[in-house]
């Protein structure tokens, strides 16, 4: 760790590691409610179970982001975070944010009041005074890294982890715009949910991708910045009127069934290419670099996001395919990788290569990391195919035979089962890994430090 104010990833990866857990021990009990439907139904109904499991691994990926921020453009830009109580006062506001909004949709407080109340939306049911607070605490951490950028070095990296950065904190502010036309609504609600996660988050896997292949592989900054403007440039043309796939079956004029088929279909194009640059990177690098774990979870996310977010993607975005298959098994498939291979992996892997350096450790408990991306990656593949299956059974039986849902739902139990026990082995998974991460460490000797950080 070459600058104090690094540190202060450290707790905003511990934040999002705690919510982590939440996420995916949340999501195997909902995975439950799918073979046993009056499991918990009194207690916490399916649509909270829904909303924890969601927004958790929305939040939690977020502050992942925030925490690879604070860690990455020190370095970058040579320099201190600006702020570091800024950083510390917008990590807790983050948090009592995030309480509130669980506390209010889950004792469902203020029903009705359109600034304390729950709002409802998918994805979106954070009150109006949350929405307010977590634009706040984007204000504060923009300002935060852009003073910091501005006063010191500029590269590419920084670059366009501000663009991506900045985006985010843009397009949540559509989360404001609630109109009663549900056309209207749902056009705009995509402006946040997929300029997201197809768009401006694309733009920070790029930037700590190409981060962690410099210091993992020793190839040359020139190269790899060549790589990330590429990559950026292809996922800012495939993805923005990729938003086109959402707009089929809403009300939007026909001339989006085009559009939205003719881009999505190409945004496969940059994950490919972080495939072909993270796989490329290492067999040019001339570094042997101890943290194997790290490296893995590069390759890994790289990968899975190509297979999740591109090829399971693909499978389903051309508009006379997605008039069957919309709303279906197919689609949480897709979701399920694509959003594990992307982004929960990323977050991984800039976690693992930085804890050795956060904690002042030789690279520690590899075996234990390195299996704890087996279990989870198998695990989600298993669980992606098994969706997938049970998609193409659902459209066949409910839009081509012309079933009634609940009876669907009965010939995929199945299905729902083994999705279960995959649930399970991705939660072992997820415990393995916090145990590599916060486990007994190595204390590394002062001569030996470099080892785990290597200067560019």
């Amino acid at each position: 760790m070459k600058y104090e104010s690094q540190s202060i990833a450290k707790w905003y990866w511990l934040a999002a590691m705690a919510l982590f857990v939440v996420q995916v021990t949340v999501g195997l009990l909902a995975g439950y409610i799918y073979v046993k439907p009056n499991f918990l139904s009194e207690l916490v109904p399916f649509n909270i179970m829904r909303m924890l499991h969601s927004n958790a691994l929305i939040v939690w990926l977020l502050l992942g982001f925030f925490g690879a921020a604070y860690y990455i453009i020190p370095e970058e830009s040579e320099r201190e975070i600006h702020s570091p109580k800024i950083a510390y006062l917008q990590l807790i506001l983050l948090l009592a944010g995030t309480l509130g909004a669980v506390v209010t949709y889950v004792f469902n407080l203020f029903n009705g009041n359109p600034l304390l109340g729950m709002q409802g939306r998918e994805f979106l049911e954070q009150p109006l005074w949350v929405k307010l607070g977590i634009i706040v605490g984007a204000l504060m951490f923009l300002y935060n890294i852009s003073m910091t950028v501005l006063a010191g070095r500029k590269t590419a990296i920084t670059n366009v982890l501000l663009l991506g950065l900045w985006g985010i904190a843009i397009f949540f502010l559509f989360s404001l715009y609630n109109p009663s036309n549900l056309g209207l609504d749902k056009m705009y609600w995509w402006w946040v949910v997929h300029l997201w996660v197809e768009g401006v988050w694309e733009l920070v896997m790029a930037s700590v991708l190409a981060y962690i292949m410099l210091k993992l592989t020793g190839v040359d900054r020139e190269v790899v910045e060549k790589w990330l403007y590429v990559i950026v440039a292809t996922s800012l043309f495939t993805g923005i009127l990729g938003t086109g796939h959402h707009y089929y079956w809403i009300g939007t004029p026909g001339y989006w069934t085009w559009i939205g088929s003719i881009f999505s279909s190409l945004e496969v194009i940059p994950f490919f290419l972080m495939v072909v640059f993270t796989f490329m990177m290492v067999w040019k690098g001339r570094r042997n670099h101890p943290n194997k774990a790290a490296l893995l979870w590069a390759l890994g996310c790289s990968t899975l996001a190509f297979f999740g977010a591109g090829v399971w993607g693909f499978m389903h975005t051309l508009h006379s395919v997605n008039y069957y298959s919309h709303g279906t098994q197919v689609t949480a498939a897709h979701g399920h990788l694509a959003f594990f291979g992307a982004y929960v992996s990323l977050n991984i892997a800039i976690m693992t290569y930085a804890f050795p350096s956060l904690f002042k450790c030789n690279p520690y408990n590899q075996v234990s990391n390195m299996l704890s991306f087996w279990l989870m990656s198998s695990a989600m593949a298993f669980m992606t195919f098994v969706l997938t299956f049970a998609g193409a059974v659902q459209t066949h039986l409910q839009r081509v035979l012309g079933m009634n849902y609940m009876e669907v739902q009965d010939q995929l139990a199945v299905f729902y089962w083994m999705r279960f026990g995959a649930g399970a082995v991705v939660v072992i998974g997820v415990l393995v890994w916090i145990y590599s991460m916060l486990g007994p460490r190595t204390e590394a000797a002062q001569a030996g430090e470099g080892a785990f950080a290597p200067a560019e």
